[in-house]
């Protein structure tokens, strides 16, 4: 049996969870704002609900805070094929050129090199910030909108990314996922806005528009990085673009060939771009 409910008025007691008032908790509902416990915590889009919440919802599918990732294989595919690339790159000098985004090249027609060179990095460093941002961003985003969706996200995020440094970059060359990571970003600033009106949601959005503004001012910030912030700004604007549809016009749980469609009508606009710069 569980003990006595605290006092609310005791507002020096620890946060407690509102069906299991003897567990102390910092996790609360990102719809209702009450503490929850991670044993009555559901994964949502963005932070996690309450079991009262996801009641409401129908059917909504949920998954539980302590499932692992292992329920999101196109995260992992990725990311397991990017390494491979990776070495690869390491070892062919001239792949890289191959499959780089070189902007004079793209120009001439070689159009697939604005999503190979979502593939390549230019350092240890690079891949593995990339790879950390998608297994931080990637998989919540894989379990709630599916997995074919995601991945026409992650190949959208990457072509506006790629348009972008096509139209803004110069004649330069560019590689990384930065574009793509980037689309992940801009999908869970959007999905967060619209939950912004709970407390949680609330300290969410802002949290991740303060991320947002320092990877967006460290190109600037630090020059001799050499940074692509084209394909950054490109990828996040394909990224709130998608999760926008997402939620508005394709809410249904089980509608993966809609969300599928719209992401991909985002990248075909993006394309389209490519094609006439």
């Amino acid at each position: 049996m569980n003990p006595e409910p605290r006092d609310p008025a005791d507002l020096s007691a620890a946060p407690v969870c509102y069906r299991h008032t003897d567990r102390v908790t910092h996790l609360s509902c990102s719809q209702c704002g009450r503490s929850i416990c991670p044993d009555c915590s559901y994964d949502a889009a963005v932070g996690q609900r309450c079991p009262e919440c996801v009641a409401r919802a129908g059917t909504t599918r949920v998954i539980r805070a302590r499932q692992t990732r292992s329920s999101s294989p196109v995260v992992t595919g990725i990311i397991a094929l990017t390494i491979l690339v990776f070495f690869v790159q390491r070892g062919s000098a001239s792949f890289q050129l191959d499959f780089a985004q070189i902007n004079e090249f793209v120009r001439a027609g070689e159009y697939w090199r604005l999503v190979t060179a979502a593939f390549l990095h230019g350092s240890v460093m690079h891949i593995a910030f990339n790879m950390y941002a998608l297994y931080l961003f990637g998989p919540s985003l894989e379990r709630r909108f599916g997995s074919l969706p995601f991945v026409m996200l992650y190949i959208a995020s990457a072509l506006a990314g790629g348009a972008a440094f096509l139209y803004f970059g110069g004649d330069n060359a560019a590689v990384g996922a930065s574009g793509a990571i980037f689309g992940l970003f801009g999908a869970w600033i959007g999905a967060s806005y619209r939950m912004r009106n709970t407390p949680a949601g609330a300290a969410q959005f802002r949290n991740l528009a303060v991320l947002l503004l320092i990877n967006l001012a460290l190109p600037f910030l630090a020059p001799g990085l050499n940074i692509a912030w084209q394909a950054h700004v490109g990828g996040l604007l394909a990224g709130v673009a998608v999760i926008s549809a997402w939620l508005y016009l394709a809410p249904v749980p089980k509608d993966d060939v809609k969300r599928t469609l719209l992401a991909a009508a985002v990248a075909a606009i993006s394309l389209v771009l490519a094609l006439l710069a």
